[in-house]
């Protein structure tokens, strides 16, 4: 068993223990002699393996009744996410002088709730991405401007 990969040895041990069994001989589909157990014959293998195809054909019938339907209409891209300018995405974050860092996370947080790209539907994402960068650097700027203790 040295020098053998382990697919080659475990091979080699079946062939022993098939020695040592009652074995019949099979032939498969490419005329190949295989050693099986006589208890194993095609006649056993294809009596036992006939309810296979009915089960599947139940579970894929099971499987299309519970898979969603396709989408008729596309989806309708939701008002904010039109609103791309500095100015319009700056009054809706209405960021204040008095911000603390804490009500800029929260800020953030919140926005990115409801405009980040990875949530929406591919179509909006660029959209959604020009608000993102915008709402960051706008956030990023207060945060700068934080007055320091």
């Amino acid at each position: 068993m040295f020098g053998m990969s382990v697919f080659q040895s475990v091979l080699e041990r079946l062939k022993a223990e098939r020695d040592v069994e009652g074995v019949g001989e099979v032939s498969d589909i490419d005329g190949r002699a295989w050693q099986t157990p006589i208890d194993r014959s095609p006649a056993f293998l294809v009596g036992t393996l006939s309810p296979a195809p009915a089960a599947f054909g139940a579970v894929d019938r099971a499987y299309r009744e519970l898979a969603p339907t396709a989408r008729m209409e596309p989806p309708v891209m939701p008002a904010h996410l039109s609103h791309t300018s500095l100015a319009e995405v700056a009054e809706e974050l209405a960021i204040t002088e008095d911000e603390t860092g804490l009500t800029l996370a929260a800020k953030r947080r919140r926005f990115a709730a409801a405009n980040h790209p990875d949530r929406l539907p591919a179509e909006f994402r660029s959209n959604a991405t020009i608000r993102m960068k915008l709402a960051n650097m706008l956030i990023d700027e207060a945060t700068r401007r934080l007055v320091r203790p």
